[in-house]
């Protein structure tokens, strides 16, 4: 909190109260990003309608409780602000110092998938199963550590005053960082994660200075290695199936294109302005595979139309925008490249999640952010807000 002092009588003292130190002129909370963070939860309380639209009926998972899902999106996000607090309160300078703890610890959740622990659900080993009924997503967790790893790797040198730019050795260094957890997301296999680690670390290079030719190489090499992994059949079936839906959308629309088509039809027949809340005949008939998850913007499209759909869109733009904006205002290499990669993360998803209801992009199981249901990705989001919340304080006040 601030050291700003305080004169009174002639004595310099700070307020004793803590609601003293909240509301005076110069606390923290004043500088928070208030609009960002009232669009963050203006997403998850529109989420949490829409999960409760799309599992009100679904007495197949619900337990014969309408509620069940919606209490427990709300539960998810009440604990994913507590996480952002917390990370706002540790400051993201703090948690420099534990980034090696917290990779270990993330790659370290992630191989436990990989072992009997592991649990499949639609086709990807990439979940923990808890006792309770509870599980977690180590990839969720990696795309945090990844961006604070290779920030504190790509600014050591440049935030010490030593170098401009990123040289090649620092470069290679924050790749091979990348890389381990990247291999071993491929291996569970979860497609979807390892694009978004992708291209968080395509958006962390960029933020640095490193050369460009760091990106044109990683471009091609990428490209090289997609070619290899499809020649080579790493690719589970379903995986396939999903990408040749995607080129061919007519292909088996009963089958692999069932997805996709069953997404188009609900979002296409809302119109404008819906059906009406809990009145889209898609969602009710249960028509939409997942569309508490990977499809919950199909049941805003249905439900609540273009405007809905819209409105949604804004909003995460509006979130995507203030992430820009703290990147671009940031005083030190560190928060410009933390603020760069969850810009990256946040938008490539969101894009990602809508663009496969739309037909534009092929189907890879990531949520919506802030909206879908499910408390790993919910925690993650919620505590990548707190990190560029805790750019945005900590900056100078001149900035």
């Amino acid at each position: 909190m601030s050291t700003h002092t305080y004169s009174y009588r002639g004595l310099d003292r700070r307020p004793k109260s803590l609601w003293g130190r909240l509301v005076a002129r110069d606390s923290d909370v004043w500088r928070l990003d208030w609009i960002m963070l009232f669009a963050g939860l203006a997403l998850s309380a529109i989420g949490t309608v829409l999960v409760y639209a799309a599992t009100r009926n679904r007495t197949d998972i619900n337990d014969g409780d309408p509620y069940s899902f919606a209490t427990r999106h709300v539960i998810s996000i009440l604990v994913g602000l507590l996480l952002m607090a917390a990370t706002v309160w540790v400051g993201h300078r703090r948690l420099r110092g534990a980034v090696p703890v917290l990779y270990g610890v993330s790659v370290l959740l992630a191989l436990v998938v990989l072992t009997p622990l592991g649990a499949t659900i639609n086709g990807q080993r990439a979940w923990i199963q808890l006792p309770g009924g509870f599980s977690i997503q180590p990839a969720e967790f990696i795309k945090i550590t990844l961006i604070l790893g290779m920030a504190m790797l790509l600014a050591a040198k440049v935030d010490a005053g030593d170098r401009e730019y990123p040289d090649h050795r620092t470069v290679l260094h924050a790749l091979g960082m990348a890389a381990l957890p990247i291999a071993v997301i491929m291996l569970m296999p979860d497609l979807g994660s390892v694009m978004v680690l992708v291209v968080i670390v395509l958006g962390v290079l960029l933020a640095s200075g490193a050369s460009n030719r760091w990106i044109i190489g990683l471009g091609l090499a990428g490209a090289g290695g997609a070619v290899l992994v499809w020649a080579l059949g790493l690719l589970d079936e379903y995986q396939i199936n999903r990408f040749a839906a995607f080129a061919n959308p007519a292909l088996d629309p009963s089958g692999v294109g069932y997805n996709t088509n069953q997404a188009r039809i609900a979002i296409g027949s809302g119109g404008l302005t819906g059906k009406g809340l809990f009145e889209g005949t898609q969602t009710t008939g249960q028509f939409v595979p997942e569309q508490h998850t990977d499809f919950v913007f199909t049941v805003a499209g249905e439900e609540l139309g273009f405007v809905g759909g819209g409105l949604i869109i804004l909003l995460l733009g509006v979130v995507i925008w203030r992430a820009c904006r703290i990147a671009r205002e940031s005083a030190e290499l560190y928060s410009t490249v933390v603020a760069a990669g969850i810009t990256a993360w946040f938008a490539f998803q969101a894009f990602e999640n809508i663009g496969m209801t739309l037909g534009i992009m092929p189907v890879a199981g990531l949520p919506l952010p802030f909206v879908s249901y499910g408390g790993t990705s919910m925690f993650a989001v919620w505590i990548a807000l707190g990190l560029l919340q805790s750019i945005r304080v900590q900056r100078p006040i001149s900035a």
